[in-house]
This record gives C-alpha cells, sequence and structure tokens, in this order.
C-alpha cells in the first residue's frame, strides 16, 4: 500500500534490526510525556527490541519512507495478533484481536503514518473475522487510539521484567460484522 510519502509493508524477520533502530528514535522522546524518568530507565530497554514472532505473523506491517532524503527508512511499525501480548501460553479466543508494538519516527509524526498503520490492522482482523480489538496503550498514545474508536476498559500494569512494570491503558474497539 501506498501513501502519502510511505508506502506500507508486510514486516520480514530480516527487519529485526530496523525496527529495533525505529523503537530506539521513538519511544524514548514520545515516552517522555507519560512516564517518569526512572521508570522509562528501566522499561524501555525491554521494549526497544523488536518482537521476532511478530516479525514472522504476516500481521505486522512496516511504513517505509519513499521520499529521496530517508529512501527505504522504516519511519513506522505496528501490528495485531490472535495471541495477546505477554507469555506465549495465554488462551486465545479467536473472536479478539490485539494491537501490538506500535511507534512512529519522531520526525514522521502528524503525517499519516501510524494512522495508515492502524487502519490496515482493523480492516485485516474485521476480515479475519475478529469481532473485538484490544490493545495496551501507552500513557502517551490513548488520543491516537481514541481517535480510531478505541475505547478505555481499564487501566494494566505490564511487567516487562522483574521489577520493572509499565502502567498502560487497556483499549478496545468493537468491529461490526459488516464492515
Amino acid at each position: 500500500m501506498r501513501d502519502a510519502g510511505f508506502t506500507i509493508r508486510p514486516a520480514q524477520p530480516e527487519d529485526a534490526e530496523a525496527v529495533g533502530e525505529l523503537l530506539r528514535a521513538s519511544y524514548p522522546p514520545l515516552m517522555a510525556a507519560g512516564y517518569p524518568a526512572d521508570v522509562l530507565d528501566r522499561a524501555l530497554p525491554a521494549m526497544m527490541k523488536a518482537n521476532p514472532l511478530l516479525l514472522r505473523s504476516g500481521t505486522y506491517h512496516l511504513a517505509v519512507a519513499d521520499d529521496g532524503a530517508a529512501e527505504s527508512a522504516i519511519v513506522g511499525c505496528g501490528g495485531w495478533t490472535r495471541e495477546p501480548p505477554g507469555p506465549p501460553c495465554q488462551p486465545v479466543d479467536p473472536t479478539v484481536g490485539h494491537i501490538r508494538h506500535f511507534a512512529t519516527h519522531p520526525g514522521y509524526l502528524r503525517r499519516g503514518v501510524g494512522t495508515a498503520l492502524l487502519g490496515r490492522c482493523i480492516a485485516e482482523a474485521r476480515t479475519a473475522g475478529v469481532r473485538r480489538l484490544e490493545c495496551l496503550s501507552s500513557l502517551v498514545a490513548e488520543r491516537f487510539y481514541a481517535s480510531a474508536g478505541f475505547r478505555p476498559v481499564g487501566r494494566r500494569s505490564v511487567i516487562l521484567a522483574p521489577g520493572v512494570q509499565f502502567d498502560s491503558i487497556v483499549m478496545a474497539l468493537e468491529l461490526s460484522a459488516g464492515g
């Protein structure tokens, strides 16, 4: 898919380093508005790694800049899975999808990157028979997800490593059967 200044394509395992670079460029400056520095110092190292399972899922996507200055630079990422985030042995409800590991490069904010990636995820999930999408939104991303129709349904502290918890907002979007 081609959009304004970027193309969306499925991620591949060989994209791991480029996704990690994007996460390292995006998360520290953008998360600073919602979390204390000491929390970010402990949490970000665990969050700024590409997830190999997502890269192989076929439902995790990259926004790739197609302007001359940043040729083939990954400027956004995000996807969805039926499997919830966390330990892999959790039960899977085939009617529920989970929005996973979104990021936009700070230099590409407000250019439609995140919206295009999220729109792709919503459309794919709907086509796959998902009736409800859930996400664990960071404290700074709640407005972004709300703009796509997600509503807050609770709060959750995600355990990223022993002694490292990261507060998030559980958000949900009900998908209609027809469209």
